[in-house]
């Protein structure tokens, strides 16, 4: 045997050694990933006794408690407030007295617009502070939809410039499906485009003109006003003590001194003199935005939008609810104060307090906090095995394998995000007042719905999405890519819902968000949306185990891989590039 084939032989035995060194690693830490714990957790996470676990609720207190004696048993250590399993978030409900103004100047000529008075800001407008900023994009409707041969931002980097569109019913040539796109115009210019500042029209009365929430409470969708209405009752209840709380103008769980990207509304007196030297005036454009005719696009070359926030805020209302947090403490003297995370959301909508009754249309469950499923009016509670309970037992089993398995070299961080239904409070909450410091976390994986096949279709039994891993990473979505191969029995990996101009808007539904709007790369793991989503109808017995242990299974692998790179993922922030098309 040549000395080159003795080398190629000693490297191929090391490179072997070094695999199966691995495979018996992360396989022991698999081998600790089941069916049946999951079955038996969820079975009591998904169970009537906890109510639904809607916030602030005897039945979310049930689910943190099972999820805290879970924790002790399998020696995960507690990561909470004060050496404890729990952090408490505070929801606060804000009032908010304004000041804030922008100012326009165009060759020399200035006007000062106030807040209420030809301008109109959130009222979370975050902290105070002033931003110049002298490119100003127009961007006719300011709407992205691919699908419908519809790119106002085609060709254009908007980065850093104030993006300015009209029209608030958007295109006529716009498919009804498109139309959700509409609400949130701001948000994709300042957040996927990283437009300094946004400035759409003001809806007509009774509209919302894509202004976005102030503090995304909409974020996880209708559906999670059901936990909201909860907490209406508590403050009703406290009104009828004589107690009366003052009516709050927001609700939020982050600081109110952020430093937030401007984003405000317009009307026309704003518009006619921002307008006054461009190309196209301003009652042309109005024009054809009524008549929803293709608008133009073009800079407003000249002019200087200078955004003042000024807003001081009042806390009328404090609200208390919990994160579960635990962690594994990882295996190297230096890496183990970086952190992976693992998380899910434990609540969910909760139980309908109305009774069943007949109605026009047959009978009907009054007081439902979601979708009754036909036939099921007697069902008043919604148990969430899906939503997302898949989740919660998915991180239970991923604790389990890390406390007792393999450490990495990393500590693995698991928290248990409450009132995500609500918009996102518990990861809002951690990510702006963490329990570890939020820079030394490299990576944030995400587990919802991870239980069911999409639309219950059988040729999905294979098939999980993933959401975010590229836009921050693309070394994470690598890694992930190479971990699902890895698996004995790997997923088919769609990117459908990663797409930016997928209808479900998934990347800013779940708890990921709050992390990847610190900058953390992230992953979300789902496997789609079904009948009974959000319904009185999501059970255990419709759980497909089998493929929920999959799932946690890849999670587990590409967890494992991230806590063991000596460094953190490259951060290079590219955005989506993996979409409908991705195989």
């Amino acid at each position: 045997m040549s000395r080159r084939r003795l080398g190629i032989s000693l490297s191929t035995v090391a490179l072997a050694i070094w695999v199966v060194s691995l495979s018996a690693a992360t396989g022991g830490g698999l081998s600790l990933i089941n069916d049946r714990d999951l079955k038996d957790w969820l079975s009591y996470i998904a169970s009537d006794e906890v109510e639904g676990r809607a916030v602030f609720t005897t039945g979310i207190g049930l689910a943190a408690g099972y999820i805290e004696d879970h924790m002790r048993a399998v020696g995960a250590n507690p990561a909470g407030d004060a050496g404890s399993y729990l952090q408490t978030v505070r929801v606060l409900g804000v009032k908010a007295t304004s000041r804030s103004t922008v100012t326009v100047e165009i060759d020399g000529e200035t006007r000062t617009f106030a807040d209420g008075q030809g301008v109109t800001f959130p009222r979370n407008a975050g902290g105070k502070r002033s931003v110049a900023i002298d490119r100003v994009e127009f961007a006719g409707y300011g709407l992205d939809a691919p699908g419908a041969n519809h790119m106002n931002f085609r060709g254009k980097d908007v980065k850093g410039a104030a993006v300015i569109w009209l029209g608030t019913s958007g295109p006529r040539s716009l498919d009804a499906q498109y139309r959700r796109l509409l609400t949130g115009r701001n948000r994709y210019a300042i957040e996927d485009l990283k437009a300094a500042a946004s400035i759409g029209a003001q809806a007509p009365a009774g509209g919302r003109g894509g202004q976005p929430p102030a503090d995304g409470a909409a974020a996880s969708g209708a559906p999670g006003a059901g936990a909201q209405g909860a907490g209406a009752g508590a403050q009703a209840a406290g009104q009828g003590r004589g107690n009366q709380i003052p009516a709050a103008d927001f609700t939020t769980v982050q600081r109110l001194d952020s430093l937030l990207p401007p984003s405000v509304t317009a009307n026309d007196a704003f518009f006619e003199f921002l307008f006054s030297r461009a190309p196209t005036k301003y009652a042309e454009l109005k024009r054809i935005a009524e008549a929803q005719e293709p608008l133009p696009s073009f800079r407003l070359d000249g002019v200087k939008l200078t955004f003042n926030v000024d807003a001081d805020y009042e806390v009328v209302r404090t609200r208390l609810t919990k994160n579960v947090v635990a962690i594994v403490e990882g295996s190297d003297p230096q890496l183990k104060d970086t952190y992976v995370v693992f998380g899910a959301h434990y609540d969910h909508v909760g139980y309908a307090e109305g009774e069943v009754t007949p109605g026009p249309n047959g009978t009907r469950r009054l007081g439902a906090p979601g979708r009754v499923t036909p036939g099921a009016e007697g069902d008043r509670i919604w148990n969430g095995a899906d939503d997302d309970g898949s989740g919660i037992v998915a991180v239970m089993a991923l604790a389990k394998a890390f406390a007792q398995g393999p450490r990495p070299k990393r500590s693995l961080l698991f928290i248990w995000h409450s009132g995500e239904e609500s918009g996102l409070w518990g990861s809002r909450y951690f990510a702006d007042h963490p329990t570890v410091p939020i820079d030394r976390i490299v990576a944030a994986l995400n587990i919802d719905m991870v239980g069911r096949n999409r639309d219950d279709k059988s040729s999905e039994e294979n098939t999980v999405y993933l959401v975010g891993s590229d836009r921050i990473s693309t070394e994470l979505h690598e890694i992930n890519r190479g971990a699902n191969e890895e698996l004995p029995r790997p997923l088919t990996l769609n990117y459908e819902f990663n797409d930016p101009s997928d209808l479900e808007q998934l990347y800013t539904r779940s708890d990921h968000y709050s992390y990847a709007s610190k900058g953390i790369p992230v992953i979300f793991f789902t496997t789609g949306l079904h009948p009974d989503y959000h319904a009185n109808t999501d059970h255990v017995s419709k759980i497909e185990f089998d493929k929920l242990t999959r799932v946690v299974q890849l999670a587990y692998e590409t967890g494992w891989r991230v806590a063991n790179l000596d460094r953190a993922p490259v951060r290079d922030n590219k955005g989506p590039r993996a979409g409908k098309a991705t195989r």
